[in-house]
C-alpha cells in the first residue's frame, strides 16, 4: 500500500489552471484545424456536391477531434500508473 500525501491549495490551484491552459490550446488547435481543412482545394471542390460536402465535414471533424485529444494527453507522462 501506497502512502499518499494530500497536495496544497497552491497545488491544487495550480494543477486547475494547467488543465484549463490544456482545453483552451486543444479548442484553438480544433478551430485552427478546421479552419486549415476548409481552405484545401478537396473541401472547395466538395462544397459543390451535398454529399461529398457532408462527408469531408465529418472527416474534418474526426480530424480536430484528433488533434484535441492529443494536445489534451501531449504533456501527462505523471497520469500513468507506476506499473506500467
Amino acid at each position: 500500500m501506497t502512502l499518499r500525501r494530500r497536495k496544497s491549495r497552491k497545488a491544487q490551484a495550480a494543477d486547475v489552471l494547467g488543465t484549463y491552459l490544456k482545453f483552451k490550446a486543444a479548442g484553438k488547435a480544433a478551430k485552427g484545424a478546421k479552419k486549415a481543412a476548409k481552405g484545401t482545394a478537396a473541401y472547395q471542390a466538395a462544397k459543390k456536391t451535398p454529399g461529398v460536402k457532408w462527408a469531408a465535414g465529418a472527416v474534418g471533424a474526426v480530424g480536430a477531434a484528433v488533434v484535441a485529444v492529443w494536445a489534451l494527453n501531449r504533456g501527462d507522462d505523471d497520469a500513468q500508473p507506476a506499473g506500467a
